[in-house]
């Protein structure tokens, strides 16, 4: 199908994929789209940016509906607008269902929001009707949107946090490139162009270094289009340099792929 992603206030990045960059925190959410269906990756902060998602997407696609949703990571200007997709196929990376069902995750989540700006009621909401992933992602993972169009969601973390998942969207025959548009790596915040990455008490800074190596060899080549979490879009080259300078931060691997 034609989606014009711009007059929808989309960035297109390719043959039926783009992304957004939402106010505040500067997060991006991808949506890829096949013919039979179309997946979200991240919901934004608040139930409320994730409605707006949700009417956003239906737009832009002609009232189709999102099918598909990957959380890249469990911080709350990622998750919490989860709720708003109500019946889609919710994946995240292997023991995120687990960490947001734990003791003290909600709570976790609640105090992350407020102290960024979130309202306290927004943010109270949100983490009563905390969605957990029924699809877990162990390496990496076909999804059929139809049309011949498949991606792969891959558990490239540790790093930013202890369940980093990524999404790949394959060029023009598979590879990194073609007639039909290069391949698209959205990264979570493995990658953030618009500061230093960030590592909280949550992140495995030593492991992060080699994250990055999978999220290289995953794109398979120069011509991929690299998504940061937070930021715009950038090349291999940026993501190498964000490596190494891990690696001198935190220790781990710097080795070039």
């Amino acid at each position: 199908m034609d989606v014009r992603w711009e007059e929808h206030g989309w960035e297109r990045l390719g043959p039926g994929v783009g992304r957004r960059r939402l106010p505040g925190w500067d997060a991006t959410v991808g949506l890829v789209v096949g013919e039979r269906g179309a997946l979200l990756y991240d919901t934004g902060s608040t139930l409320w940016e994730g409605a707006g998602l949700r009417a956003g997407t239906r737009a832009l696609l002609g009232g189709r509906r999102v099918t598909h949703v990957a959380l890249s990571h469990p911080h709350f200007d990622h998750v919490l607008g989860a709720a708003a997709f109500s019946g889609v196929a919710v994946y995240g990376a292997v023991g995120l269902a687990e960490l947001l069902a734990g003791e003290g995750a909600a709570g976790s989540l609640y105090e992350e929001a407020v102290r960024e700006g979130v309202a306290e009621a927004e943010a109270a909401e949100a983490v009563d009707l905390l969605v957990r992933p029924g699809h877990a992602v162990c390496g990496e993972l076909t999804v059929d949107l139809g049309g011949g169009r498949r991606v792969v969601l891959a558990n490239a973390g540790p790093g930013h946090t202890a369940h980093d998942l990524a999404l790949l969207v394959p060029g023009a025959g598979g590879g990194a490139g073609g007639p039909g548009g290069p391949a698209v790596l959205f990264c979570g915040d493995l990658v953030e162009e618009s500061g230093e990455p960030q590592a909280g008490p949550d992140a495995v800074p030593a492991r992060w270094p080699a994250a990055l190596d999978r999220l290289l060899a995953l794109g398979g080549g120069d011509g991929t289009v690299y998504v940061p979490g937070h930021g715009a879009v950038v090349d291999a080259a940026f993501v190498r340099a964000q490596r190494d300078a891990l690696a001198a931060r935190f220790g781990g691997s710097g080795a070039p792929s």
